[in-house]
């Protein structure tokens, strides 16, 4: 991930690929066209522009495996039928995880949470925090791979 200067900006950058992803994933918009029409309605560098399509390109380019991941973490649900913005929020965190690995775990782990609980519904960040919870418990991510870039 591009190097940003502060957890705002982190944060800020997480917020607007969710709201992209949600955007492409409800209305059947193609990704480019709402990170277009999201970064166009915004006044913001450069850097935070290109993290914000690299984070949101990339789950759209791992999307199928990162899905099949959610289906054996959270087998009482259909990836289709979690909610749009849990599924979303799901889908991030775990390509920082696995693809991005642009910050320690604990801290993809928690922004995860905050977006599920500022975005999702009352019972979205027990469900997050327990989805990715369980990818840590069952090996499917470990120190080891959870090493970010810049360690």
């Amino acid at each position: 991930m591009t190097s940003l200067k502060s957890s705002a900006s982190v944060n800020n950058v997480r917020i607007m690929a969710l709201q992209a992803l949600y955007e492409s994933d409800s209305s059947g918009h193609s990704l480019d066209m709402a990170l277009s029409r999201l970064l166009s309605a915004k006044s913001i560098g450069k850097k935070v522009h290109a993290t914000i399509r690299e984070i949101a390109e990339g789950v759209l380019e791992n999307e199928v495996e990162i899905d099949k991941l959610i289906a054996k973490l959270a087998p009482a649900w259909p990836v289709k039928q979690i909610p749009i913005v849990d599924r979303n929020v799901l889908r991030i965190a775990i390509f920082e995880m696995l693809y991005n690995k642009s910050a320690p775990l604990k801290v993809i782990i928690n922004e995860a949470v905050e977006l599920a609980k500022a975005y999702g519904s009352t019972s979205s960040s027990r469900f997050i925090n327990g989805v990715l919870g369980s990818m840590v418990e069952q090996g499917f991510i470990t120190k080891q791979t959870a090493v970010h870039k810049g360690e």
